[in-house]
């Protein structure tokens, strides 16, 4: 039943005063349609009024050893443009009733040059110098402009400016900052007193979290930079929360609701395969696989993910899970994103199974791969052996998730690179078995704040430890230039035995286009540095089928050199190939690189990953002044410190946090990972004490009141159903 205070909240929001009918339709096509979304339309950016200055003022704060940083509100005066070599800058002077001062700017010149006119009146921020000539001088400063008006409203003087974000709909409506902001100054005023509290009293006082009414109040209009940062703050940790509370919905409901198996080791099945592996499993994959035994002899349904580096041996103690659920009479799926790694781990895994059934002849594991290429009687055949449960173990890609497969006693679902499947994808194959158990694996490192979020439903197992005798990559920067000493490198080294992998990156989203880059590289180094090497080719016009029968020359030695003009094929090992020559290697991703040096190092020989460059790049160690940057260049800082962690580290986790850092938190979830909601005022790279603490508040919640039927859960229940309605479907889900 909607109470009397969300009725008034939900009324047009053109009864707003300073609205009407027509701007009302403006605010409508940017989503605003009540007083509630416009409650809820937040500043962008605030503007600190508190500490303005004048010109005389600021220049006497400056030359008592002022550092910090100050605002001046002051009328352009002139502006010129100075030319110094290849080098150019503008210089800005504005005015104020007490003296001048200056900004310079030395990028995006132009665009600067646009906005700064004669008459117009800024409010400039940052933290002042003196000029060679002893004048007060800004460089690249904040700054945002405002009318003569506004420079004397009593909504601005003194305080804390919020700016909005105002789209050309609203600007049609002649709606410019000073005016939405009476706008909005009128609608918190009359209306914010009317919101209902979204977090319980007890969460809010132990967080010592600002009220909602007074949050609203205070992040439009806040009276001091303390009680911004508090409302800022509030609105993190509802984010936060109530995104936890959906991550504890779904491990609660999964681990409790769900009916799983208990399957426990039952033969000398597991002891015997152990038997006939080439090596000794690491102390790490033996932790894990007490983990995942545990979970399976557990009836609540498994629900795992593995983590573990490229080569750290995932595959081997999931297929060891796989096993255990064929010992138990159940079958076991290994889903994986492309049909050559879907064949090559069909192939691997039969060959062991060949062996073990040599030593073992109780029981023939019968093994089925199912792709989309496959004939289209293969395919029959293999899909009435999934149904029949002629099949004990099945390996395939999305194919699984078509509706003729039928699985006859389904107990295990293991799935390979995990962040290529989404959160939907995932169900459609769960449901094919009376609840699974699940396992998925990423050899992509997960940072520890993705591991709380969107994969926090999922209990998680790690491989820290590599097998015996490898030796970490060697990754070595270098520029364009250095090309021809490197196929010499190359060269050499075949001589040893090494065998390398050549890529390009893919410049256009074109086949045609890749195809002739690809054939132009072959053709360029077979006739020029690589000439007395047999080289071997891979593009992403080939079939699966010819990629593979790439690979498989390339394993048996009939290729020295296999050029790629695209991401070569997780999880093929090639033990001798301990080089790869990565070029234009600023066009790649930070995770990208790692799984492509990940493509080496397979024996125990050292490995060396090679990265190309612009000669401009390389060697670049210089530290950059990032406010001075424009767009542009970045984009070539972001190259230069993912190359640089490259070469500084060869930990995966620690990769995948710096990459994180640098692709910036964005939306996280992506469009896979279905039913996490966008969030809008939290940094998860940022507010990782704020995520821990609504996740401790929302998993306890969980933990003793599962249902929210507790008075002071009521609160959360009804906001989770209110806004969170489209996320919780997926509650059951892992």
């Amino acid at each position: 039943m909607i109470s009397d205070k969300e009725k008034i909240l939900s009324e047009p929001v053109q009864y707003i005063k300073s609205v009407g009918p027509k701007r009302a339709e403006a605010f409508k096509k940017i989503g605003i349609s009540t007083v509630r979304d416009l409650l809820f339309y937040f500043p962008s950016r605030h503007l600190d009024r508190t500490t303005t200055l004048s010109a005389s003022k600021a220049y006497g704060y400056l030359m008592n050893g002022y550092e910090g940083e100050l605002t001046i509100i002051a009328k352009v005066a002139d502006k010129e443009k100075r030319f110094f070599s290849r080098k150019s800058l503008l210089k800005v002077q504005l005015r104020d009733s007490t003296g001048f001062f200056e900004c310079i700017w030395f990028q995006g010149i132009k665009y600067f040059e646009s906005v700064f006119n004669e008459g117009d009146i800024f409010a400039v921020s940052g933290k002042p110098a003196l000029s060679k000539f002893g004048n007060l001088q800004f460089t690249h400063p904040d700054f945002d402009r405002i009318s003569e008006e506004e420079s004397n409203s009593f909504l601005n003087t003194g305080k804390i400016i919020p700016f909005y974000r105002i789209p050309k709909e609203l600007r049609t409506t002649n709606i410019g900052d000073l005016s939405l902001r009476r706008i909005i100054n009128h609608a918190v005023e009359d209306y914010a007193d009317y919101l209902e509290e979204t977090l319980p009293a007890e969460i809010i006082s132990k967080n010592n979290l600002l009220q909602l009414t007074e949050a609203v109040k205070n992040f439009h209009f806040p009276s001091s930079k303390e009680t911004l940062r508090h409302a800022i703050e509030r609105f993190k940790f509802e984010e936060l929360f109530y995104l936890e509370m959906l991550v504890a919905l779904r491990k609660h409901n999964y681990k409790s609701q769900l009916a799983g198996h208990s399957m426990k080791v039952q033969t000398n099945l597991i002891l015997d395969f152990l038997k006939i592996l080439p090596f000794d499993l690491t102390k790490a994959q033996l932790k894990v696989l007490s983990e995942i035994r545990k979970d399976m002899e557990d009836p609540s349904p498994m629900n795992r993910l593995l983590q573990g580096d490229v080569g750290s041996g995932k595959t081997i103690v999931a297929l060891i899970a796989m096993l255990i659920a064929v010992d138990n009479g159940f079958q076991a799926v290994m889903m994986v994103p492309t049909e050559i790694l879907a064949d090559q781990q069909a192939k691997n895994i039969s060959g062991l199974l060949k062996k073990l059934s040599m030593v073992n002849n109780e029981r023939k594991i019968k093994l089925s791969l199912l792709i989309g290429e496959q004939k289209k009687s293969v395919k029959e055949k293999n899909l009435q052996d999934i149904e029949l449960k002629e099949a004990d173990i099945i390996i395939g890609t999305h194919a699984l998730f078509e509706e003729k497969v039928k699985f006859k006693n389904l107990g295990l679902v293991v799935v390979d690179e995990q962040h290529r499947f989404g959160v939907a994808q995932r169900a459609s194959l769960m449901v094919k078995g009376v609840t699974p158990d699940v396992i998925v694996m990423s050899a992509t490192p997960i940072p520890r704040t993705l591991s709380m979020t969107v994969y926090g439903d999922l209990d998680l197992s790690i491989i820290e430890e590599m097998p015996k005798n490898r030796k970490p990559v060697k990754t070595l920067l270098r520029g364009d230039s250095k090309l021809p000493d490197i196929f010499k490198f190359i060269i050499d080294k075949k001589k040893d035995g090494y065998q390398s992998f050549i890529v390009y990156p893919l410049v256009e989203e074109s086949e045609k286009l890749e195809l002739k880059a690809a054939e132009s590289h072959y053709n360029e180094l077979k006739e020029t540095f690589l000439q007395d090497v047999s080289l071997g080719l891979i593009h992403g016009r080939m079939s699966w089928q010819e990629k593979e029968e790439a690979m498989m020359l390339f394993l048996a030695k009939k290729y020295d050199v296999l050029i790629s003009t695209t991401v070569i094929e997780v999880g093929i090992d090639i033990p001798d190939a301990n080089i790869i020559l990565i070029n234009d290697a600023h066009r790649f991703g930070l995770s990208q690189l790692h799984q492509l040096r990940g493509r080496v190092g397979r024996s125990e020989k050292q490995a060396y990953c090679i990265l190309v460059t612009k000669d401009e790049f390389a060697g670049r160690q210089e530290k950059l002044q990032l406010e001075y940057l424009s767009p542009a260049q970045l984009e070539k800082y972001k190259a230069s410190v993912r190359l640089q962690s490259m070469v500084k580290y060869t930990d995966g986790f620690k990769i995948a946090e710096m990459d994180l850092k640098l692709r910036g938190p964005g939306n996280i979830f992506g469009t896979q990972q279905s039913g996490f909601p966008e969030l809008r005022h939290a940094n998860i790279t940022e507010d990782v004490n704020i995520l821990l603490k609504a996740k401790e508040e929302a998993f306890n919640i969980v933990e003793n009141d599962p249902h929210l039927k507790e008075q002071p859960n009521q609160v959360i229940r009804k906001n989770l159903i209110e806004h969170y309605s489209g996320s919780l479907r997926y509650a059951k889900i892992a």
